[in-house]
């Protein structure tokens, strides 16, 4: 039997790419992911005894790396408010790093359309933004993205088909 520690060295060389690729997708901003994908592997050790074998490791980090993600970005636009509406000077440090667009794999000339693109798609809803993500930017099947968000697979098809909609209106719009 493994020990635990050895189990996380193991979760994390096969699903430590994934999870910060992820974080990336949702934060956009490589110093935030590494954070996230710190956080996700500290609750996965801290949980890993309860883990109860429902689903696959993977879709059990998916799901941690999703709400680690969303809890992220609830903190720093928690933390964008509290500047805005009265935080000290000192504090202006905090509110340019939140706000930067930082994506290792975007070249210096469409950092500007991706940008764009990530301002549309961060615009969506959780639950759309979450699904395309999955399936546009991770490349999972819409059975795998059902069994990350614990939904249906007909559910996950109506988020894509909405999640597209929005965003090519969008996008007509702002060009």
């Amino acid at each position: 039997m493994k020990s635990n520690s050895m189990l996380l060295e193991e979760l994390y060389g096969h699903y430590g790419t994934m999870v910060y690729n992820l974080a990336l997708n949702y934060v956009q901003n490589v110093e935030d992911a590494e954070e996230i994908t710190q956080d996700v592997f500290l609750a996965v050790f801290d949980n890993l005894k309860n883990f109860q074998e429902q689903s696959s490791h993977k879709t059990w980090i998916y799901r941690i790396a999703i709400n680690k993600s969303l809890d992220f970005i609830k903190h720093k636009n928690s933390k964008k408010r509290w500047f805005i509406f009265g935080a000290k000077a000192d504090n202006e440090a905090v509110f340019a790093r939140v706000s930067d667009f930082n994506h290792p794999g975007v070249l210096l000339e469409q950092e500007e359309a991706v940008k764009q693109i990530f301002e549309v798609i961060n615009s969506l809803p959780e639950n759309q933004k979450t699904a395309f993500l999955l399936a546009k930017l991770d490349g999972l099947s819409n059975p795998e993205i059902a069994a990350v968000m614990e939904t249906t697979i007909s559910a996950v098809e109506s988020l894509l088909f909405r999640a597209k909609g929005t965003l090519k209106q969008k996008l007509e719009k702002n060009n």
